[in-house]
């Protein structure tokens, strides 16, 4: 795994000062992940590649220094926790709705010492209208169609903030679809970036969806509303 992170990071232009918690992460992920299930990526090279140099990659397709970031489904981490490990000025608050994965991020937090990073146990919906307009950043990896995402993500980012959603580059259909939840939620769609992951022939897209107006009061609506009737 170090050696691979090595390669990776230095392929990517990023700090290499970050490995040895990247590896201490991996470690616990891995050994967890075998009474939890956490992911269903084990092997030790494909954790480095697949988790933690993909969401480092993020970092050299948009500027997160000094940024308040929220991970929304964060699930075991991925992108906000390697995101702080390699650029410690973020303000970091990794949400999920699944309160053992919450556990886990916090003991892999106390093992990495980042006393700063909040661990959430909250739904999305829940969080977002309680912090509404809060953050820099959303990032998300979670698995849900793009307009749901955004309703759960936008709302929590100030205008001029961004909304980073993470996605396959097949996801033309799936931004298209989106076009109207995100102009209803107050973002305009700023960029879409495809990536390669150093080591690999995996390529990922980044959707950079700008803040460029307050989202209406009655959003985030309830998560069955959304789920049963996307925007």
């Amino acid at each position: 795994m170090e050696q691979r992170l090595q390669s990776g990071l230095a392929a990517l232009n990023l700090p290499v000062e970050g490995i040895p918690a990247l590896v201490r992460y991996g470690d616990l992920l891995i050994e967890t992940n075998k009474v939890m299930n956490l992911t269903a990526i084990t092997d030790p090279e494909d954790v480095a590649t697949l988790h933690f140099l993909d969401s480092a990659a993020l970092l050299t397709l948009e500027s997160f220094s000094g940024k308040s970031v929220v991970d929304v489904g964060t699930g075991a981490g991925f992108p906000g926790l390697p995101l702080r490990v390699l650029e410690p000025s973020i303000r970091l608050t990794l949400l999920d709705s699944l309160n053992k994965r919450i556990q886990f991020l916090e003991t892999v937090c106390r093992e990495l010492d980042l006393p700063d990073v909040a661990c959430v146990h909250a739904r999305a919906e829940e969080f977002a209208a309680e912090h509404r307009e809060t953050f820099d950043l959303a990032v998300s990896r979670a698995v849900a169609a793009l307009p749901v995402l955004c309703e759960l993500c936008l709302p929590q980012v100030k205008p001029g903030g961004k909304f980073l959603a993470m996605k396959s580059v097949e996801s033309d259909a799936e931004l298209a679809a989106s076009q109207h939840a995100i102009a209803i939620l107050g973002g305009a769609v700023e960029a879409v970036r495809d990536y390669a992951i150093p080591g690999t022939d995996v390529r990922h897209r980044l959707i950079v969806v700008e803040k460029v107006k307050k989202t209406p009061e009655k959003y985030p609506r309830m998560f069955a509303k959304i789920k049963k009737n996307p925007l």
